[in-house]
């Protein structure tokens, strides 16, 4: 963030000012501007003047607000909640970002408390939504006006059939500048709450040790994952490897971009490191997160959007 970027700067400053005090030979003391010492061995010569050391830029205020009053979600079906209470069915009352169900503990019930979630939170997610369409719903966030927008968005361009379809990245980078562009012009002031892709082949490496979940799996989902599931030879983990370096691209990206935008915040890297177990994982799929999983994805976010 810009506002991070700053105390840095700062701080370097600071530092190197200290720094020139320390060095007896090449800094000037007292009044900033004032001459050194001359040597009384040194021929006379023109006087050289010294610039003046650096004031260090004052610290700013973050402008940052932990306690948000409003919530709008856009993602994909993780923040749907799919198979997380039934199979094949969106749960949204357990989602991470905006659920109801007091067991999960939503980001906006830890937010806003339970008498406010139905009319200040928004679920505008959608089951296989990719980063490509992420722009149309973060313009109808930016209507709602929300305090703060949560974004969880990415295991779709990379759960494709085959790893070369998934999304370049590229593609991905365009597409997520283009969606905060979208809310900037609605909402200009509110903020961004980023999730990092989670790591879909840790997410491979539990899964695999059920039987049910092996057996869902070659229905089809995230193939270029999840496919042949059980092979373990060169050409199946290279397959998984390549997965695995494109999400960590995606994150990469997410991360850089958000950057960029001062009311934004990337989780850093929360999601992708958290290791899910079988109990965090639906029962149907072993894929998506259970009411268990949610419940972990919404600490995380409060964690981060509440640091000070």
């Amino acid at each position: 963030m810009r506002g991070r970027r700053r105390i840095r700067t700062a701080a370097v400053s600071a530092t190197a000012a200290l720094l020139c005090a320390a060095a007896a030979s090449g800094c000037t003391s007292g009044s900033p501007g004032a001459a050194a010492p001359a040597d009384s061995r040194a021929p006379a010569g023109p006087a050289r003047s010294v610039p003046p050391s650096p004031t260090p830029s004052p610290t700013p205020a973050s402008s940052w607000d932990v306690s948000p009053g409003s919530v709008a979600a856009v993602g994909d079906s993780v923040t749907r909640a799919f198979d997380a209470c039934a199979v094949l069915a969106d749960c949204p009352e357990v989602s991470w970002a905006t659920g109801t169900d007091a067991s999960v503990n939503s980001l906006a019930l830890r937010l806003l408390g339970p008498g406010k979630v139905a009319t200040r939170s928004w679920n505008l997610a959608r089951t296989g939504a990719r980063m490509a369409e992420l722009p149309e719903p973060m313009a109808g966030a930016a209507a709602e006006r929300p305090e703060l927008v949560t974004v969880m968005m990415g295991a779709n361009d990379a759960c494709r059939p085959t790893p070369e379809l998934m999304t370049p990245v590229a593609d991905f980078r365009f597409s997520f500048e283009t969606a905060l562009a979208r809310l900037r012009a609605g909402a200009p002031k509110a903020q961004v709450y980023v999730s990092s892709v989670p790591d879909l082949k840790h997410l491979w490496a539990t899964g695999r040790l059920s039987p049910a979940g092996l057996k869902v799996w070659k229905l089809g989902i995230c193939g270029s994952m999840l496919a042949d599931a059980e092979d373990l030879g060169p050409a199946a983990e290279r397959r998984r490897t390549t997965v695995r370096e494109r999400v960590v691209a995606y994150n990469k990206v997410l991360e850089e971009v958000c950057a960029e935008d001062e009311r934004c915040r990337y989780d850093g890297g929360a999601v992708f490191g958290f290791r899910f177990d079988g109990g965090q994982l639906s029962p149907w799929d072993w894929f998506h997160p259970s009411r268990d999983g949610q419940a972990r994805l919404a600490e995380l976010a409060y964690r981060r959007i509440t640091e000070e």
